[in-house]
């Protein structure tokens, strides 16, 4: 008989559609959600990609000139940490007993991040992160997050950490979130509806993938939230025939992963909404880590190692002003940095 207990925990991932840029609206169907899961006994529900208000889909259906129609109603929309609906969501954590973490746009002052918080059953956020660096076209809305961002946070549940999108496909972010103990991963996807048939690397099969082996490499479980393309959503950006074939309806292929890689949960129809759930073991963890633990035994640091800088990378640094001294001091100073003195 083990000596230790390891947590038993119920997970969800989401896949369905937001209200799509509607703050309100999608925050609504976000604690509708919660308290669908919390009816099922969830004990940690995840959101996919900038779900709050939807993901920007017209920044790769044309130019940025027919794109502007969207960028000041995707502003207005987008999430203010702190804010009163933000609060919204804390205090349906607090009220469903749930865990959350969220996908969601993040407006801060003038700028727009692709962001994921962690809330508590309690209503606490214990974290709120952002997208290291946004992929390709993503960087004309978005910008972009530091070490900071790379966090593993202990929680009474298991060490929980997040990345959003093509961040599972870079090696070191990976690695450094691998070297914290990280025990469950929240791997938020928008929606696998992009130019399918043309860009193989958007598509479910890569990007599932990459979730499946993050799983297996880090030796984690894995939740991967994927959001859905509406009909709404569909007849409102693809207004011409070139734009119904680059983006279609549907596209969510939500899944969980376990330590070994394997798949967990039942999944849905790619246009079908609903939760993804599964029941989670972290005592399966060590199994998996005595085969390979890429940043413990399994390491080689003799001939591989990564710098990891966590500061957080400021914009404007604010120094205070030395109180001004006495007339007598300022002629002493004065002297001092061999200026003359008259007398």
């Amino acid at each position: 008989m083990s000596s230790k207990t390891h947590p038993r925990v119920r997970v969800a991932a989401v896949q369905a559609a937001p209200v799509f840029l509607d703050l309100d609206g999608t925050i609504d169907k976000t604690i509708e959600l919660m308290a669908q899961a919390a009816g099922q006994g969830v004990q940690l529900i995840a959101f996919p990609e900038t779900w709050v208000p939807g993901y920007p889909w017209w920044i790769w259906l044309d130019s940025p000139a027919w794109g502007m129609q969207y960028v000041q109603r995707y502003h207005d929309n987008s999430l203010i940490v702190g804010s009163a609906e933000f609060d919204r969501i804390r205090d349906a954590a607090r009220k469903h007993r749930i865990w959350v973490s969220l996908g969601y746009s993040e407006k801060a002052a003038g700028s727009l991040y692709i962001a994921q918080a962690l809330i508590d059953d309690q209503g606490n956020t214990l974290q709120t992160r952002r997208k290291l660096k946004p992929t390709h076209v993503e960087r004309t809305v978005f910008g972009e997050g530091d070490g900071s961002d790379l966090s593993v946070i202990e929680t009474p549940i298991g060490n929980i950490g997040s990345l959003s999108c093509w961040e599972h496909l870079q090696p070191l972010s990976k690695y450094a979130m691998y070297s914290q103990n990280e025990q469950i991963h929240c791997g938020a996807w928008p929606s696998f509806s992009l130019y399918r048939g043309a860009a193989y690397a958007l598509g479910a099969e890569v990007n599932n993938a990459a979730s499946q082996v993050y799983a297996a490499e880090g030796q984690c479980f894995v939740i991967a939230p994927c959001a859905t393309v509406s009909k709404a959503m569909h007849e409102m950006l693809c207004t011409d025939p070139g734009k119904q074939q680059m983006l279609l309806a549907g596209g969510g292929f939500a899944r969980i992963y376990g330590p070994d890689g394997s798949p967990l949960g039942t999944n849905l129809p790619e246009d079908q909404e609903g939760l993804v759930v599964a029941d989670i073991d972290l005592g399966q963890i060590s199994l998996a880590k005595a085969a390979g633990d890429p940043a413990g035994h399994y390491s080689r640091p003799d001939v591989t190692r990564l710098l990891f800088n966590k500061t957080r990378r400021e914009p404007v640094v604010l120094q205070r002003q030395p109180e001004r001294e006495a007339p007598a001091a300022e002629s002493t100073a004065v002297q001092s940095q061999g200026e003359p003195v008259s007398t």
